[in-house]
């Protein structure tokens, strides 16, 4: 069965009583007997049959600190569990938004610029420092064309950013399997858009999956740009599915030249399990990755 990422979609939040993210990170070390060196992360799209509540409680076991690509209704829930939501989902607003349709089409702005101008404050109210987002496909425009636009539309959001102290992120996709006709799908493409926005507030979701199907050199490319790298994600390659000696990269390596760059963000699972005993899977994961 294929799967695909959703974003809440939600009008109004409260939080808990907010846990600084150090005490988060530390609690997370402690319970779990991790290094500390990689603050770990999962996106929560990939376990369908697995409740909040119970992927919260096994969270906190197994090491992590954040479950991600959740909406509002869910950072209290997080917060309650003493988790934080490193990277939040999306707004989506009259079917703009997603991965298909964003910021690449001037005449997506205005519907767009509302949307996150409503959901910034929210993250931020949450204590929240990462919202992602997307290009949208091609469509036919050429990749100069994205770019402009893409500078365009996510320029008129920076100030807000930067008030509330969040960043926004546009996540690396392959084109070539998963999402088909998606622009940012080269991380020099997003490279030359961090740079033309120019704006500490804008960096690019790191997929390692996605980044290993569509050009390769993943090691290379994470000490070569690291600058404009907020998150990480993981997946088998090919399939998308556990990240151990079943696929092709070896994640222990890829790990450890994260952690040589001084990152101090979040690497999120996010590969599909394929064994019946999926949080056993996502444990291994973790441990993978916990260089």
């Amino acid at each position: 069965m294929k799967l695909s990422r959703r974003s809440a979609l939600v009008t109004a939040a409260g939080t808990a009583a907010a846990v600084s993210l150090s005490q988060r990170l530390a609690a997370a070390d402690a319970v779990a007997g991790t290094k500390g060196h990689v603050h770990h992360s999962v996106c929560k799209w990939c376990y369908p049959k697995v409740s909040l509540e119970e992927l919260c409680v096994a969270a906190k076991g197994i090491g992590l600190a954040s479950i991600e690509l959740l909406g509002p209704n869910d950072w209290p829930v997080l917060a309650k569990h003493g988790l934080t939501c490193a990277m939040t989902g999306n707004p989506v607003k009259d079917g703009l938004g997603g991965i298909n349709k964003a910021f690449n089409r001037v005449e997506h702005h205005d519907t767009l610029v509302a949307a996150y101008s409503e959901w910034i404050p929210l993250a931020a109210k949450a204590g929240l420092k990462n919202v992602i987002c997307f290009s949208g496909n091609r469509g036919g425009l050429d990749d100069e064309s994205g770019l402009k636009n893409c500078a365009v539309g996510l320029q008129r959001l920076m100030s807000l950013c930067e008030q509330n102290g969040i960043t926004l992120v546009m996540e690396l996709l392959n084109s070539k399997v998963d999402h088909h006709d998606y622009q940012c799908d080269h991380s020099a493409w997003g490279v030359e858009l961090c740079k033309r926005i120019g704006s500490e507030r804008f960096k690019l979701l790191y997929d390692i999956y996605h980044m290993q199907i569509m050009e390769g050199d993943v090691v290379a490319t994470i000490r070569k740009q690291h600058a404009y790298f907020a998150h990480y994600h993981t997946g088998g390659v090919p399939g998308r599915n556990e990240i151990d000696e079943t696929q092709e990269l070896f994640y222990p390596a890829i790990m450890q030249a994260i952690v040589a760059t001084g990152f101090q963000g979040h690497v999120a699972q996010e590969f599909i399990p394929k064994r019946p005993d999926v949080l056993a899977s996502l444990k291994q994961g973790v441990k993978i990755c916990d260089v």
